[in-house]
């Protein structure tokens, strides 16, 4: 029979805090990936600007839980180092390897207990403080209020705050939709950190639209003008879409409305049934009330202006590593063939703004390096003032520059029909809100003259 609430919730507590002095008054190889670690995590939050929130100590909460000393972890460690630790003890520390980081919103509050709300994965949990929180920032955990920070495992089903919490308010659905996408910038690996059957899927989505994409273009990586690539995206769009609608059963040529009275199902039994397919539901709705044909009613696909209009853009394409539109990599490759000096100079230059670019990722570059490898490793070593790199220090050149080596799950994945909505929904209060602004400045504004592009 396990402890009472309060008790085995003191013993947690008194457990993190034995783990938290081990830890940080721990030396060599501990020590050492302690502040490799959070260095990193510092790196890459003021890269994101993470703010409200003290950075320091929430790199040290989720090193002692997901930390990794010597192929080995933390936690593990720490239980090899506490020999008296019970049975029970040891399986309670091990446990908090589930410990993940979240954004949540908070559904309803007890006297002892928080029901919060993963907003990544919708799922639900009643957390108990822990003690290290203080009573003005609980006092503020209202029904509706988001919170960013740590939940920690508590016995068999039971949840606790671990870390700092960052407090942002009761936020309208514009913001929440930015707060989504500012936790995926900050924690990219907590995308959805309690929901592995969700990340699966994701990644299939980039998986699926990876061999659509080779299908249609007929390899990983296209070099079209523009123009040309824009006109194509919207074929490759409407293939793919007449095959989506193909899988379905559904004529594609004809409205929807058509189909559901040839059907005799309700309009909501259709709703259930695209939803099943990772479909907007409101978008069947919006189409149910049209005559269009379903596959001309589809949103289209349009390059920003900047792509559009390049004389070469090339896309990569890859199963984990997502898409990547470059419109000057044709002429870096020309450079980096090209013997003079001035090429030279031109081709360190977009090496140099390359390194800078989050969007030129490590795929990118090591396909660069099979390409041209004794040319790039030269244009590199005389941007960072090392002459005898080679082709194998590629990876390290890149980790130092702050490129991940890892993929994260790309923009281009399917995302829970949930904030699908949220962002639709986002995105309509902005349209109105920008179009009640536009109607009230309209009589202030000047005629213009010329044409509209």
């Amino acid at each position: 029979m396990g402890l009472p609430v309060n008790d085995q919730l003191n013993r947690s507590a008194l457990l993190k805090q034995a783990l938290y002095t081990f830890v940080l008054d721990a030396e060599g190889d501990v020590a050492t990936a302690l502040e490799q670690y959070s260095a990193d995590r510092l790196k890459h939050w003021s890269a994101t600007n993470l703010q409200g929130i003290s950075r320091s100590d929430l790199a040290i909460d989720m090193f002692l839980t997901e930390g990794q000393v010597a192929n080995q972890s933390v936690l593990d460690i720490f239980v090899q180092n506490q020999p008296t630790l019970a049975a029970a003890e040891a399986a309670l520390v091990q446990s908090w390897k589930h410990a993940f980081n979240g954004l949540f919103a908070v559904v309803q509050v007890t006297a002892e207990r928080y029901e919060v709300m993963n907003w990544l994965t919708a799922k639900r949990y009643w957390v108990t403080p822990n003690g290290t929180q203080s009573a003005g920032e609980l006092s503020r955990l209202s029904p509706g209020e988001i919170v960013v920070t740590r939940l920690l495992p508590d016995g068999d089903s039971g949840w606790t705050f671990s870390g700092p919490l960052m407090l942002l308010g009761k936020l309208g659905k514009p913001k929440l939709a930015v707060a989504i996408g500012n936790f995926k910038n900050w924690f990219p690996n907590y995308l959805y950190g309690d929901a592995p059957e969700l990340l699966a899927e994701a990644w299939q989505s980039v998986e699926h639209y990876h061999h659509d994409f080779v299908e249609f273009f007929g390899g990983d990586r296209v070099t079209l003008s523009g123009y040309e690539l824009n006109k194509k995206l919207k074929d490759y769009q409407e293939v793919t879409t007449q095959r989506r609608l193909a899988e379905l059963g559904v004529d594609g040529s004809k409205s929807l409305k058509d189909l559901v009275a040839e059907s005799g199902m309700s309009e909501e039994e259709v709703a259930e049934s695209v939803e099943a397919f990772g479909e907007d539901s409101g978008e069947v709705s919006r189409l149910l009330k049209g005559d269009q044909a379903i596959k001309m009613a589809m949103p289209p696909i349009n390059l920003p202006d900047d792509l559009r209009r390049a004389e070469a853009v090339t896309v990569f394409v890859h199963p984990r590593w997502g898409q990547t539109f470059l419109k000057d990599y044709v002429r870096l490759t020309q450079l980096l063939s090209a013997a003079d000096e001035a090429a030279t100079a031109k081709a360190d230059q977009l090496i140099q703004k390359y390194l800078k670019e989050d969007a030129v990722n490590v795929y990118v570059w090591r396909s660069l390096a099979q390409d041209h490898p004794e040319p790039l490793m030269a244009s590199l070593g005389r941007c960072l003032n090392r002459s005898d790199l080679t082709p194998d220090d590629l990876d390290q050149v890149l980790a130092e520059a702050g490129k991940p080596l890892e993929p994260t799950l790309p923009e281009i994945a399917s995302v829970p029909v949930h904030l699908r909505n949220l962002f639709q929904e986002a995105l309509e209060e902005v349209g109105q809100s920008a179009s009640k602004k536009k109607s009230k400045g309209k009589g202030k504004q000047k005629q213009k003259t010329g044409f509209a592009v």
